[in-house]
């Protein structure tokens, strides 16, 4: 991370911390990201319910399920996350769409497209799967080339002791983000979550993508027994999405918290600007 500038009044140091093509992958990344996520609720509509198995409703209990049941002669969204139900109308399983209760496991300002149409949203979903794993392909062979997955996300081996770990997690509870030399690099907890991400959740995304592809399986029919199943596979890819928009939750929480314009200007830019360390 090379040092560009530094103020003398404010102590501010200007660094260059994101290359061209991280800058690019990460908002491809995010366009890809927010179609995928859409889309594939509306696929998700034209069957709300996840089993685990080869059968699924054929065979096989459901153990999350958004529906609509009668209720004293209207319609009310029921939820169910194994033994347990949730009463979810207006939200999950019936929502208001034009200004009148309808069936639907996710509502309609979450889908692409908006009203229920399985074959435009599967459109939507494949051409941004393959452009997602196109990107990824590209990122990954330029992190290896240039070491940067070594130099910037593998941490070193002090950086995984309890004790350093303690301390990190306990700097984040308290909302105390690094200064000085401590922010030229991702902490322990960003590099884990980011290895977290690309060599776990995202295989895991794209494999359970591609088993559920009757095309795909005879090509690779042992991902079925992989994944334990298309029912199986199902499940998991939906589980991964949502684990993959609890890391974007948490990450678009701490952009803000730690200076929206700072890391807006480094992922736009590439330059990043590094408080002073506090005088003891």
């Amino acid at each position: 991370m090379a040092t560009i500038d530094a103020d003398m009044e404010t102590g501010r140091t200007l660094v260059y911390r994101h290359s061209l093509l991280v800058r690019l992958s990460h908002w491809m990344n995010v366009l890809c990201f927010t179609v995928l996520l859409f889309s594939g609720l509306q696929i998700f509509n034209a069957h709300p319910a996840l089993y685990w198995g080869q059968y699924g409703a054929d065979n096989d209990p459901s153990f999350i399920s958004m529906e609509a049941v009668e209720d004293g002669g209207s319609a009310k969204g029921l939820t169910r996350v194994g033994p347990f139900a949730f009463d979810t109308t207006g939200f999950l399983g019936v929502s208001n769409v034009d200004g009148e209760a309808t069936a639907r496991g996710f509502p309609d300002w979450l889908t692409i497209p908006s009203y229920q149409d399985l074959a435009t949203g599967r459109r939507w979903h494949f051409f941004f799967a393959w452009l997602f794993v196109l990107n990824g392909f590209f990122y990954l062979v330029y992190g290896l080339a240039s070491r940067h997955f070594r130099r910037d996300l593998v941490p070193a081996a002090e950086e995984l002791m309890p004790a350093h770990l303690s301390h990190e997690v306990a700097n984040h509870a308290r909302l105390r983000f690094p200064k000085g030399q401590e922010a030229r690099h991702y902490n322990t907890l960003q590099k884990l979550a980011y290895l977290a991400v690309i060599f776990l959740l995202l295989p895991l995304m794209i494999g359970t993508g591609l088993t559920m592809s009757p095309g795909f399986n005879a090509v690779a029919p042992w991902l079925l027994d992989v994944f334990g199943g298309r029912q199986s596979a199902r499940t998991i890819h939906f589980l991964t999405a949502f684990s993959l928009v609890a890391f974007v939750a948490v990450h678009l929480a701490m952009v803000v918290l730690s200076g929206v314009f700072n890391n807006l200007r480094s992922m736009i830019t590439g330059y990043y600007a590094i408080e002073p360390e506090d005088k003891p």
